[in-house]
């Protein structure tokens, strides 16, 4: 279990069971909470009021529970290998977020503030997108409150919005299409000093080129080549902030051919010099 702490009263909470079988979770929380559990792999269980009740929790869903009258504590029956996060945001803090968007939580307006609210639906492949880029979080410790922040705003956004626009794209209702795309940054980011060529790595996920590019945009908001570039400047950043390495082993491990190359791809990206970004640390 690993807690991110995004503010006093808004946490994330990221399960990966790895023992090979059942492994319970309990944890208290007050009624003051909001809960929101995502189920990326396996069918799991939350079981309530001692066991008279359990509701299952399929793998690639999300469960939504408010229980303003009493409080709600975790009580979790994760599978073998499951992959599983919960969202617990403080009642006002929620209010916040939608303060300009009432319409979006009707079921907390009036005299639905104190009933109980719990739904159930299944994850868009955007949803999941964002939840396996939380999940497999892969840069330095030291962003790791900023990057899932960001990244659980973005959920939020999409979770609570209204079904029109980039999720009616038929390719990404396509949950195969959406995993070839997400093999392909994986791939990119592996290989990162020395990536395939597009029509290799298309070739590689077994989508046309074309498909690899409207594809990769639609999900990550970037083309491959900028994505791979961004993806290159924030590793060496981090590379030059460890105090690690020189700059000739940082543009060696990030897949330029000389380091002036990539002085000069540093300098345009962030208006300094990788020496001097250094020498300012």
């Amino acid at each position: 279990m690993f807690i991110t702490q995004l503010e006093s009263d808004f946490s994330l909470i990221k399960y990966h069971n790895i023992s090979g079988k059942v492994k319970k979770e309990i944890r208290e929380v007050s009624k003051d909470y909001i809960q929101i559990h995502f189920s990326l792999s396996e069918n799991n269980k939350l079981i309530f009021n001692n066991g008279r009740y359990i509701m299952d929790v399929a793998t690639n869903s999300a469960v939504f529970l408010y229980n303003p009258n009493e409080d709600l504590p975790i009580n979790l029956d994760l599978s073998p290998n499951a992959k599983y996060i919960i969202l617990l945001v403080g009642i006002d803090r929620f209010h916040q977020f939608f303060s300009k968007e009432a319409g979006l939580i009707q079921f907390l307006e009036g005299e639905n503030a104190q009933k109980k609210y719990y739904t159930n639906k299944e994850l868009s492949p955007r949803e999941h997108v964002v939840l396996t880029e939380i999940f497999n979080f892969n840069l330095s410790p030291s962003l790791e409150v900023l990057y899932t922040k960001g990244k659980v705003y973005e959920l939020l956004s999409i979770f609570f919005s209204k079904k029109e626009g980039p999720d009616n794209c038929p390719f990404l209702k396509d949950e195969a299409n959406v995993k070839k795309i997400i093999k392909a940054k994986t791939i990119i980011i592996e290989q990162v000093a020395n990536p395939p060529k597009l029509q290799e790595l298309a070739q590689m996920i077994e989508l046309p080129l074309k498909k690899l590019k409207d594809g990769f945009k639609q999900i990550y908001g970037d083309t491959v080549f900028n994505f791979l570039l961004n993806y290159k400047m924030e590793l060496a950043r981090d590379m030059i902030e460890s105090q690690k390495f020189n700059i000739s082993e940082i543009s060696d491990q990030v897949g330029y051919s000389t380091p002036s190359h990539f002085i000069a791809a540093f300098k345009k990206k962030y208006g300094t010099t990788p020496k001097k970004y250094m020498s300012g640390l």
